[in-house]
């Protein structure tokens, strides 16, 4: 299915306009077409990405803080500068051990996080 949307060019990304997720997760979408979306997520300590998958393909890099990651049944513990990648329909999530920030990028983007009617996650 095709977003046929797109982002603004340029954007800021302060948490206080980010979309509350609830469970102490904060999410703002930043540039994005029907091929890519880019999102910077903050979460508070103990905050936790529950265990799920989706057909589409994520890279993760951790902006700050510490995260304890699971991909694919394997978990690792990673702190500011490190980064995960997810295939498609891999299950993964993560718990944030110290408060942070993560950096999302998924091909294609995420319909579910855009709106898009009949969107799956």
């Amino acid at each position: 299915m095709s977003v046929l949307v797109q982002s603004p060019l340029f954007m800021n990304s302060p948490r206080s306009e980010a979309e509350d997720l609830g469970g102490g997760i904060y999410r703002t979408l930043l540039g994005y077409d029907d091929k890519i979306l880019m999102a910077k997520v903050w979460f508070d300590e103990g905050a936790v990405g529950a265990v799920h998958a989706h057909h589409h393909s994520q890279v993760s890099y951790v902006i700050s803080g510490k995260f304890e990651v699971e991909v694919d049944g394997r978990k690792e513990v990673l702190g500011a500068g490190g980064c995960f990648f997810i295939p498609s329909m891999k299950m993964h999530g993560a718990v944030c051990l110290e408060p942070g920030v993560l950096l999302d990028v998924f091909s294609p983007a995420r319909e579910d996080f855009l709106g898009v009617e009949g969107a799956s996650s």
